[in-house]
């Protein structure tokens, strides 16, 4: 993995279990199930996800990029007037937090160290 590029990307959906039938019959992707709310996809050419929304996606894709260290990564944001939107949190994997540019576009930075 390489510091300060995309490597996954994030859907949100209303019906997981329609969007993994969709996505293995149409392309072969291939499925891991995160518990009821996600769901992980490999296969694709780039890594990524959907997660369960009650409503219906308005973005529709969270761009994640890589870096080593988060620290310094939110603090480059931050630098750069970025907003975080979400603080470092944990999940099944590593780590990471959200943050929007100055066009209000959210990204997301994630870190498995």
């Amino acid at each position: 993995m390489t510091n300060n590029h995309i490597n996954y990307i994030e859907f949100k959906g209303r019906d997981l279990v329609a969007i993994k039938s969709f996505y293995t019959r149409a392309f072969d992707w291939v499925f891991t199930d995160y518990g009821p709310d996600y769901i992980a996809f490999s296969g694709s050419g780039l890594d990524g996800g959907f997660e369960k929304s009650a409503t219906d996606p308005i973005n529709g894709v969270l761009v994640v990029l890589y870096h080593e260290d988060l620290m310094v990564a939110k603090e480059r944001v931050i630098g750069a007037k970025g907003i975080i939107t979400q603080d470092i949190f944990s999940f099944p994997g590593g780590h990471r937090f959200h943050f929007t540019d100055p066009s209000g576009n959210e990204l997301a930075l994630w870190s498995d160290k």
